[in-house]
Order: C-alpha cells, then sequence, then structure tokens
C-alpha cells in the first residue's frame, strides 16, 4: 500500500462554445496526461459516465504533497482555461497501481 493523490475532475467554469478553443483545450489536456504518465506522475486516468454532479474523470496522480499535486494539474490546459475543474484528496492505494499502466499498454495492443 502507498498514498497517492486521487483527482476528480469536473466541469469547470469556462462555458465558451467556441469549437476550436475547446478542441485545442482538450487536446491539451490529453498531451498533458502523456506527459504526466512518462515522468512517473499520472498513474490511472479515465472519464466518468453522465451524472448529476457534474464530475468527468479522474485522475490517480503517484505524488503525497498535495501542492505539488496542485502544481501538475495547474500544467493541464483545460483546468487553465477553466474547461475543467478539480476536487483532490488523499488518498491510500494498492502500491501495485504503478504497474497498471505498463500492463494496459500490453492488453491495448495485443486487443487491436
Amino acid at each position: 500500500m502507498k498514498s497517492y493523490i486521487f483527482v476528480i475532475l469536473k466541469t469547470g467554469t469556462n462555458t465558451s462554445t467556441d469549437k476550436t478553443e475547446i478542441d485545442k483545450a482538450f487536446a491539451g489536456h490529453m498531451a498533458n496526461m502523456n506527459t504526466m504518465v512518462e515522468a512517473g506522475k499520472l498513474v490511472v486516468a479515465g472519464p466518468i459516465g453522465k451524472n448529476d454532479k457534474n464530475y468527468r474523470g479522474i485522475f490517480i496522480l503517484n505524488e503525497t504533497d498535495m501542492e505539488k499535486a496542485k502544481a501538475l494539474l495547474a500544467t493541464d490546459p483545460a483546468i487553465k482555461a477553466k474547461f475543467l475543474d478539480y476536487e483532490a484528496f488523499p488518498w491510500y492505494g494498492s502500491a501495485a497501481l504503478s504497474e497498471y499502466l505498463e500492463a494496459s499498454d500490453k492488453v491495448w495492443k495485443v486487443g487491436f
């Protein structure tokens, strides 16, 4: 077992309907997730289905310091543009989560 930061991504305050602005922010969001994965900071990420709380997705960050986690989140273009906001919590979970991405990548490649 080890400590992580559990992040719930939720709809932000930016209500722009400018497709170009939205597409740019979310393309940057996806690229930023890859950057965090490559740096060993993002362990799990995924969308949340439709719900009445405006929750959009989750991150599990391989970080224990909340300020460092917030600094990582501040690099996300969709958060910067306020299309997304977040709630972050200390979380204690399996130390094996860091193996998830490597195993997931192997399964993904085999399945397609």
